[in-house]
């Protein structure tokens, strides 16, 4: 992922093109810097799942719209969980990569509920992928990314804070930029076991590699 890509995604996160999303580019540009003294908690961070003594460590840098990181999930994610996560054996970490605006907005929708409701909604965002990514207006994604919210429980009132928070999608963007350079990501998905860099391949290929790391 290169200089260029990245400042590209940057100007496009802040073309808004919703009610809501238009507030948020509003507020982006009228915040102004002032003297931090005790710096806040980062709201952005890397999103774990499985034990900290686990023998094994997975990265996936993962997009929300990209279609190989939707059939990552459904093919390779949901066996990785049930085998090797839920049983302690793999720590799984999910690095979003936001590639354009949507990317952010899915983002912003996936951290509404917590720590503890991301990969249920990281789940449903994926599943749906195909209906609220392909479409063309802004205002469309805008409107089925909120009616998923809906479904996964959130209300009216709580969605406007998640989607209309600047600070948060400049956040995102921030630590996806940040992740990409030090890692040299060039497309998603791209997966790390135990820090090697690895291709997107089938999941018995997946399985392979880490039984190997396990020494089964």
């Amino acid at each position: 992922m290169n200089r260029r890509f990245l400042l590209t995604t940057a100007g496009a996160a802040l073309a808004v093109g919703s009610s809501w999303t238009a507030a948020f580019a509003q507020e982006a540009a009228d915040t102004t810097a002032t003297p931090e003294t005790d710096a806040p908690a980062p709201r952005v961070y890397d999103m774990v799942l499985g034990a900290e003594d686990a023998k094994v460590t997975m990265i996936e840098y993962g997009s929300f719209t990209c279609p190989h990181c939707a059939a990552f999930h459904k093919e390779v994610f949901l066996p990785l969980k049930r085998d090797y996560i839920d049983t302690g054996k793999v720590r799984f970490i999910y690095r979003e990569l936001a590639r354009n605006r949507f990317d952010i907005w899915a983002s912003m929708l996936a951290r509404c509920g917590g720590d503890i409701r991301y990969f249920g909604m990281t789940e449903m965002i994926f599943t749906q992928q195909a209906d609220w990514a392909g479409a063309s207006d802004p205002a469309a994604v805008a409107g089925k990314l909120r009616t998923m919210g809906k479904v996964a429980g959130f209300d009216d009132a709580t969605m406007d804070v998640c989607l209309g928070d600047a600070e948060l999608a400049q956040e995102i963007l921030t630590f996806s930029q940040t992740n990409a350079e030090k890692d040299s990501i060039e497309g998603t998905p791209t997966i790390f076991i135990d820090g090697e860099k690895v291709t997107n391949r089938s999941w018995e290929e997946f399985k392979q590699l880490i039984d190997a790391k396990l020494g089964e």
